[in-house]
Protein backbone atom coordinates (compact mmCIF):
# COMPACT_ATOMS: atom_id res chain seq x y z
CA UNK A 1 0.00 0.00 0.00
CA UNK A 2 1.04 3.57 -0.67
CA UNK A 3 0.32 5.75 2.39
CA UNK A 4 0.10 9.56 2.37
CA UNK A 5 0.50 11.60 5.56
CA UNK A 6 -0.81 15.14 5.98
CA UNK A 7 0.31 17.35 8.89
CA UNK A 8 -2.12 20.28 8.80
CA UNK A 9 -0.01 22.47 11.09
CA UNK A 10 3.20 21.82 9.16
CA UNK A 11 1.41 22.93 6.01
CA UNK A 12 -0.11 26.04 7.65
CA UNK A 13 2.69 27.13 10.01
CA UNK A 14 5.73 27.52 7.80
CA UNK A 15 8.16 27.55 10.74
CA UNK A 16 6.51 24.73 12.69
CA UNK A 17 9.09 22.24 13.92
CA UNK A 18 7.32 20.18 16.61
CA UNK A 19 6.51 16.71 15.25
CA UNK A 20 3.06 15.17 15.09
CA UNK A 21 3.00 12.21 17.50
CA UNK A 22 0.06 10.43 15.88
CA UNK A 23 1.49 10.64 12.36
CA UNK A 24 4.83 9.25 13.53
CA UNK A 25 3.05 6.24 15.04
CA UNK A 26 0.95 5.76 11.90
CA UNK A 27 4.10 5.89 9.76
CA UNK A 28 5.88 3.32 11.96
CA UNK A 29 2.90 0.98 11.88
CA UNK A 30 2.57 1.01 8.10
CA UNK A 31 6.30 0.71 7.45
CA UNK A 32 6.39 -2.36 9.72
CA UNK A 33 3.70 -3.87 7.46
CA UNK A 34 5.83 -3.24 4.37
CA UNK A 35 3.82 -0.25 3.12
CA UNK A 36 5.45 2.81 1.56
CA UNK A 37 4.90 6.04 3.50
CA UNK A 38 5.41 9.61 2.31
CA UNK A 39 4.06 13.08 2.83
CA UNK A 40 0.78 13.51 0.97
CA UNK A 41 0.81 15.44 -2.29
CA UNK A 42 -2.36 16.40 -4.19
CA UNK A 43 -0.60 15.35 -7.39
CA UNK A 44 -0.21 11.70 -6.36
CA UNK A 45 -2.52 8.75 -5.81
CA UNK A 46 -2.52 6.93 -2.47
CA UNK A 47 -4.23 3.81 -1.21
CA UNK A 48 -4.82 5.57 2.09
CA UNK A 49 -4.35 9.12 3.37
CA UNK A 50 -4.16 10.20 7.01
CA UNK A 51 -4.56 13.84 8.07
CA UNK A 52 -3.89 15.15 11.58
CA UNK A 53 -4.96 18.63 12.72
CA UNK A 54 -4.16 19.74 16.26
CA UNK A 55 -5.57 23.29 16.39
CA UNK A 56 -9.09 24.31 15.45
CA UNK A 57 -7.83 27.56 13.90
CA UNK A 58 -5.65 25.68 11.39
CA UNK A 59 -7.36 25.82 7.96
CA UNK A 60 -8.56 22.60 6.39
CA UNK A 61 -6.99 21.50 3.13
CA UNK A 62 -9.85 21.28 0.64
CA UNK A 63 -7.85 19.10 -1.73
CA UNK A 64 -7.59 16.14 0.62
CA UNK A 65 -9.42 13.06 -0.77
CA UNK A 66 -12.96 12.53 0.59
CA UNK A 67 -11.95 9.21 2.16
CA UNK A 68 -9.02 10.71 4.11
CA UNK A 69 -8.77 9.33 7.65
CA UNK A 70 -8.78 12.46 9.75
CA UNK A 71 -7.91 12.86 13.42
CA UNK A 72 -6.95 15.41 16.04
CA UNK A 73 -8.69 18.05 18.16
CA UNK A 74 -8.48 20.51 15.27
CA UNK A 75 -11.23 18.71 13.34
CA UNK A 76 -14.42 19.89 15.04
CA UNK A 77 -16.62 17.31 13.30
CA UNK A 78 -14.70 14.42 14.85
CA UNK A 79 -15.44 13.25 18.42
CA UNK A 80 -12.89 14.56 20.92
CA UNK A 81 -12.43 11.11 22.41
CA UNK A 82 -11.28 9.59 19.10
CA UNK A 83 -8.18 7.45 19.67
CA UNK A 84 -5.63 5.67 17.52
CA UNK A 85 -6.33 1.95 17.06
CA UNK A 86 -4.42 -0.01 19.74
CA UNK A 87 -2.11 -1.64 17.21
CA UNK A 88 -1.05 1.79 15.91
CA UNK A 89 -0.83 3.39 19.35
CA UNK A 90 1.55 0.62 20.41
CA UNK A 91 4.04 1.50 17.66
CA UNK A 92 7.28 3.33 18.50
CA UNK A 93 7.19 6.69 16.67
CA UNK A 94 8.95 6.98 13.32
CA UNK A 95 11.22 9.99 13.79
CA UNK A 96 12.62 9.73 10.26
CA UNK A 97 9.64 11.69 8.89
CA UNK A 98 10.75 14.69 10.98
CA UNK A 99 14.54 14.64 10.45
CA UNK A 100 14.99 18.02 12.17
CA UNK A 101 13.64 16.59 15.44
CA UNK A 102 16.59 15.73 17.70
CA UNK A 103 14.60 14.71 20.78
CA UNK A 104 12.11 12.03 21.79
CA UNK A 105 8.48 12.93 22.54
CA UNK A 106 5.73 11.07 24.31
CA UNK A 107 3.57 10.64 27.37
CA UNK A 108 4.01 8.82 30.66
CA UNK A 109 0.42 9.49 31.68
CA UNK A 110 -2.74 10.38 29.77
CA UNK A 111 -5.77 12.34 30.93
CA UNK A 112 -6.40 14.75 33.78
CA UNK A 113 -8.60 14.68 36.92
CA UNK A 114 -9.46 18.37 36.64
CA UNK A 115 -12.33 19.78 34.60
CA UNK A 116 -11.17 23.29 33.70
CA UNK A 117 -13.76 24.92 31.42
CA UNK A 118 -11.17 25.87 28.79
CA UNK A 119 -9.53 22.42 28.51
CA UNK A 120 -10.57 19.50 26.29
CA UNK A 121 -8.29 16.89 27.90
CA UNK A 122 -10.81 15.28 30.33
CA UNK A 123 -13.33 14.86 27.51
CA UNK A 124 -10.67 13.65 25.10
CA UNK A 125 -8.67 11.34 27.36
CA UNK A 126 -10.67 10.89 30.56
CA UNK A 127 -9.21 10.78 34.06
CA UNK A 128 -5.49 10.46 34.59
CA UNK A 129 -3.94 7.02 34.12
CA UNK A 130 -0.54 5.42 33.46
CA UNK A 131 0.42 5.20 29.79
CA UNK A 132 4.13 4.39 29.28
CA UNK A 133 7.37 3.94 31.19
CA UNK A 134 9.99 6.56 30.34
CA UNK A 135 12.37 3.85 29.10
CA UNK A 136 9.78 2.98 26.43
CA UNK A 137 9.71 6.58 25.19
CA UNK A 138 13.36 7.64 24.94
CA UNK A 139 15.38 7.33 21.74
CA UNK A 140 18.79 5.65 21.51
CA UNK A 141 20.26 8.50 19.44
CA UNK A 142 19.54 11.43 21.79
CA UNK A 143 19.45 12.14 25.51
CA UNK A 144 16.59 14.65 25.21
CA UNK A 145 12.98 13.77 26.06
CA UNK A 146 9.98 16.10 25.69
CA UNK A 147 6.97 14.91 27.68
CA UNK A 148 3.49 16.14 26.76
CA UNK A 149 1.63 14.92 29.88
CA UNK A 150 -1.19 17.26 30.82
CA UNK A 151 -1.03 16.79 34.61
CA UNK A 152 1.78 14.40 35.48
CA UNK A 153 2.01 15.53 39.11
CA UNK A 154 -1.59 14.41 39.72
CA UNK A 155 -0.47 10.80 39.25
CA UNK A 156 1.71 8.96 41.74
CA UNK A 157 2.73 6.76 38.82
CA UNK A 158 3.84 9.85 36.91
CA UNK A 159 5.76 11.25 39.87
CA UNK A 160 7.48 7.90 40.41
CA UNK A 161 8.46 7.78 36.75
CA UNK A 162 10.04 11.23 37.04
CA UNK A 163 11.87 10.16 40.18
CA UNK A 164 13.26 7.11 38.40
CA UNK A 165 14.76 9.38 35.72
CA UNK A 166 17.06 11.12 38.22
CA UNK A 167 20.65 10.36 37.28
CA UNK A 168 19.62 8.57 34.07
CA UNK A 169 21.59 10.90 31.83
CA UNK A 170 18.43 12.10 30.05
CA UNK A 171 17.36 15.73 29.98
CA UNK A 172 13.60 16.38 29.96
CA UNK A 173 11.04 19.06 29.22
CA UNK A 174 7.43 18.87 30.44
CA UNK A 175 6.06 21.17 27.79
CA UNK A 176 2.41 21.42 28.90
CA UNK A 177 3.04 23.14 32.23
CA UNK A 178 2.64 21.42 35.59
CA UNK A 179 0.12 22.21 38.34
CA UNK A 180 2.06 24.08 41.03
CA UNK A 181 -0.68 23.32 43.57
CA UNK A 182 0.57 19.73 43.63
CA UNK A 183 4.18 20.60 44.47
CA UNK A 184 5.25 19.58 47.98
CA UNK A 185 8.76 19.23 49.36
CA UNK A 186 9.15 15.68 48.01
CA UNK A 187 8.08 16.68 44.49
CA UNK A 188 10.21 19.84 44.61
CA UNK A 189 13.20 17.67 45.48
CA UNK A 190 12.48 15.37 42.53
CA UNK A 191 12.07 18.27 40.09
CA UNK A 192 15.25 19.91 41.37
CA UNK A 193 17.32 16.76 40.86
CA UNK A 194 16.11 16.10 37.31
CA UNK A 195 18.08 17.42 34.36
CA UNK A 196 15.98 19.89 32.35
CA UNK A 197 16.46 20.79 28.72
CA UNK A 198 15.75 24.37 29.70
CA UNK A 199 12.85 25.29 32.01
CA UNK A 200 10.65 23.83 34.74
CA UNK A 201 7.19 24.79 33.47
CA UNK A 202 4.01 25.60 35.40
CA UNK A 203 0.61 27.01 34.45
CA UNK A 204 -1.08 30.03 35.97
CA UNK A 205 -4.59 30.21 34.52
CA UNK A 206 -6.33 31.70 37.56
CA UNK A 207 -5.47 34.11 40.38
CA UNK A 208 -5.64 31.39 43.11
CA UNK A 209 -2.74 29.60 41.38
CA UNK A 210 -0.35 32.51 42.07
CA UNK A 211 0.25 31.57 45.68
CA UNK A 212 0.85 27.95 44.63
CA UNK A 213 3.51 29.06 42.14
CA UNK A 214 5.12 31.29 44.76
CA UNK A 215 5.15 28.36 47.18
CA UNK A 216 6.54 25.99 44.52
CA UNK A 217 9.28 28.53 43.73
CA UNK A 218 10.15 28.69 47.43
CA UNK A 219 10.31 24.90 47.76
CA UNK A 220 12.40 24.58 44.60
CA UNK A 221 14.64 27.33 45.92
CA UNK A 222 15.26 25.25 49.03
CA UNK A 223 16.57 22.58 46.66
CA UNK A 224 18.78 24.94 44.68
CA UNK A 225 16.50 26.04 41.81
CA UNK A 226 16.10 29.78 41.20
CA UNK A 227 13.11 31.63 39.65
CA UNK A 228 15.04 31.99 36.39
CA UNK A 229 14.67 28.21 36.04
CA UNK A 230 10.87 28.61 35.94
CA UNK A 231 8.59 29.21 32.94
CA UNK A 232 4.92 30.11 33.40
CA UNK A 233 2.09 29.61 30.90
CA UNK A 234 -0.54 32.29 31.41
CA UNK A 235 -4.09 31.86 30.07
CA UNK A 236 -5.58 35.16 28.83
CA UNK A 237 -9.38 35.29 28.81
CA UNK A 238 -11.52 38.29 27.84
CA UNK A 239 -10.81 39.60 31.35
CA UNK A 240 -7.36 40.86 30.37
CA UNK A 241 -7.02 42.82 33.62
CA UNK A 242 -7.10 39.48 35.45
CA UNK A 243 -4.12 38.30 33.41
CA UNK A 244 -2.36 41.62 33.97
CA UNK A 245 -2.72 41.18 37.74
CA UNK A 246 -1.22 37.70 37.55
CA UNK A 247 1.74 39.05 35.58
CA UNK A 248 2.45 41.78 38.14
CA UNK A 249 2.40 39.23 40.96
CA UNK A 250 4.57 36.73 39.10
CA UNK A 251 7.12 39.43 38.21
CA UNK A 252 8.05 39.54 41.88
CA UNK A 253 9.84 36.26 41.28
CA UNK A 254 12.86 37.90 39.69
CA UNK A 255 14.01 36.24 36.48
CA UNK A 256 10.89 34.13 35.92
CA UNK A 257 9.79 33.69 32.28
CA UNK A 258 6.16 34.19 31.23
CA UNK A 259 4.33 33.13 28.07
CA UNK A 260 0.73 34.24 27.48
CA UNK A 261 -1.84 32.17 25.59
CA UNK A 262 -5.14 33.85 24.57
CA UNK A 263 -8.09 31.57 25.24
CA UNK A 264 -9.32 29.94 22.01
CA UNK A 265 -11.84 27.15 21.58
CA UNK A 266 -13.65 27.42 18.28
CA UNK A 267 -15.75 24.35 19.11
CA UNK A 268 -17.36 26.53 21.79
CA UNK A 269 -17.25 29.74 19.75
CA UNK A 270 -14.41 31.22 21.84
CA UNK A 271 -12.05 33.33 19.70
CA UNK A 272 -9.55 35.81 21.19
CA UNK A 273 -10.23 39.48 20.62
CA UNK A 274 -7.72 42.16 19.61
CA UNK A 275 -6.94 43.14 23.20
CA UNK A 276 -6.14 39.56 24.22
CA UNK A 277 -3.85 39.18 21.21
CA UNK A 278 -2.07 42.45 21.92
CA UNK A 279 -1.54 41.47 25.54
CA UNK A 280 -0.04 38.12 24.53
CA UNK A 281 1.91 39.12 21.46
CA UNK A 282 3.17 42.62 22.17
CA UNK A 283 3.03 43.07 25.93
CA UNK A 284 4.24 39.58 26.95
CA UNK A 285 6.01 38.06 23.93
CA UNK A 286 7.48 41.48 23.13
CA UNK A 287 8.76 41.52 26.73
CA UNK A 288 7.26 44.93 27.52
CA UNK A 289 5.97 43.42 30.76
CA UNK A 290 9.53 43.40 32.11
CA UNK A 291 9.75 47.18 32.23
CA UNK A 292 6.16 48.41 32.65
CA UNK A 293 2.68 47.46 33.80
CA UNK A 294 -0.20 46.70 31.42
CA UNK A 295 -1.83 50.05 32.27
CA UNK A 296 1.43 51.87 31.52
CA UNK A 297 1.76 49.98 28.26
CA UNK A 298 -1.79 50.90 27.22
CA UNK A 299 -1.19 54.56 27.97
CA UNK A 300 2.09 54.61 26.08
CA UNK A 301 0.50 52.98 23.01
CA UNK A 302 -2.88 54.71 23.19
CA UNK A 303 -2.62 56.65 19.93
CA UNK A 304 -1.13 53.76 17.96
CA UNK A 305 -3.85 51.40 19.16
CA UNK A 306 -6.61 53.85 18.28
CA UNK A 307 -5.24 54.09 14.73
CA UNK A 308 -4.88 50.34 14.32
CA UNK A 309 -8.26 49.47 15.74
CA UNK A 310 -10.01 52.13 13.67
CA UNK A 311 -8.39 50.80 10.49
CA UNK A 312 -6.48 54.01 9.74
CA UNK A 313 -2.74 54.41 9.20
Amino acid sequence: MRIGLHDAEQEYMKHKTFPNYALMKISAYHKARGDSVEWWSPMCHYDRVYSSKVFDFTPENLYLPPDTIRGGTGYDDIPLNQKLPPEIDAAFPDYSIYPECDYAIGYLTRGCPNHCPWCVVPEKEGGIKPYREWKQVVRPDTNKLVLMDNNILASEYGVSQLESMIGSGYAIDLNQGMDARLVNDRIAGILARLTWIRFIRFSCDQIPQIEAIERAAELLGNHGKKPYNLFIYLLVTEDVENAAYRVERLKRLKGISIYAQPERNERKGIIPNALQKEFAQRFIYGRSYLKESWDEYLERHKERRLHEWSGTT
